[in-house]
């Protein structure tokens, strides 16, 4: 099959939340579990940063690939869902994969993830999971497709979690408060793993408090770490001028994405690299799967660093 023969065969064949809605939903991490078991684990071969929210997980997730890409990363990024390509989903130092990539994929792996009954957002995971590893990625930044607990993307054992914010959002399938739906996407924190919080809320905030000591894990509210002082429009990009709390150091950023919100977002960005980096300097490369693979001392044990935005 050629790409758009794959592409029709997948969307006719796996079923799309995009297209099915609630229907297509396939809750439980079982499948996509033995789907990378059948893989050889590709998502345990690469630091992993885990972005879930209600809003701006996508511009969140973009802006931390941007910082990890220039800062010298080879990085991944994986969102959903695609506005024209499928292709957009996955990425590499932001390119998208390649189409002979995705059909090599679905020939290759077809008749298992049909046995498995694999949803269309399974199957993308999977497929982003695998061409990151065969692309020697460092980093991959992996945004959640609904919810956080129960998520495909849910498989892997990130440096930081991120949950941007929480609104009313699938509440048929998430919860009709937004506590409950706070305890969905809190799922996403791991045990030991340090996450950053992009809003505060008096409504929710109990809920990842909780979870957070639970797991034993570090909580960081990003607008305790960081404020923005400055603000401007230029053109088709905004400006932003953020303060560090801890040593009052200001960051000029510039942004290509629009809208007052993004202030937010970026925020939640910043909190993040900064909290990446004290944590990988406390890790050294570690890696896991089916074949051993060739790492520089250098990749082994740099941390990530506050370079080129923030």
């Amino acid at each position: 099959m050629n790409y758009n023969q794959t592409l029709e065969f997948l969307f006719s064949s796996l079923v799309s939340y995009q297209e099915k809605g609630p229907e297509a939903y396939k809750p439980g991490l079982e499948r996509i579990t033995a789907f990378c078991k059948h893989l050889g684990n590709p998502q345990r071969n690469y630091f992993t940063i885990h972005v879930a929210g209600t809003n701006g997980k996508g511009s969140v997730s973009h802006m931390l690939a941007s910082v990890l890409q220039q800062a010298g990363y080879r990085t991944g990024l994986y969102t959903s869902p695609h506005l024209r390509d499928f292709r957009e989903r996955i990425l590499v130092d932001g390119e998208m994969i390649p189409k002979q990539k995705v059909v090599n994929f679905v020939d290759k792996h077809y008749d298992c993830m049909k046995e498995l009954g694999l949803s269309f957002f399974e199957m993308s995971t999977a497929l982003a999971f695998d061409y990151f590893d065969q692309s020697d990625v460092e980093v991959a930044v992996i945004e959640t497709g609904l919810g956080g607990r129960l998520d495909a993307t849910n498989l892997i054992i990130p440096i930081v979690s991120v949950i941007t914010n929480i609104g009313l959002d699938h509440m048929a399938l998430l919860g009709d408060t937004l506590p409950k739906i706070a305890a969905e996407k809190a799922g996403i924190i791991k045990k030991s793993i340090p996450v950053v919080i992009g809003e505060k809320s008096d409504e929710y905030n109990h809920v990842f408090d909780q979870a957070a000591t639970a797991m034993m894990s570090k909580i960081v509210y990003a607008e305790n770490d960081f404020a923005c002082i400055n603000h401007s429009t230029e053109g088709d990009f905004q400006k932003f001028s953020i303060q560090r709390h801890r040593d009052n150091k200001v960051f000029n950023l510039e942004l290509d994405l629009t809208g007052n919100y993004q202030r937010h977002n970026i925020l939640t960005a910043a909190a993040t690299v900064d909290l990446s980096s004290d944590c990988c300097r406390l890790r050294t490369w570690s890696v896991s799967g089916s074949r051993e693979r060739s790492r520089s001392s250098n990749h082994a044990t740099r941390s990530f660093a506050m370079r080129s935005a923030v």
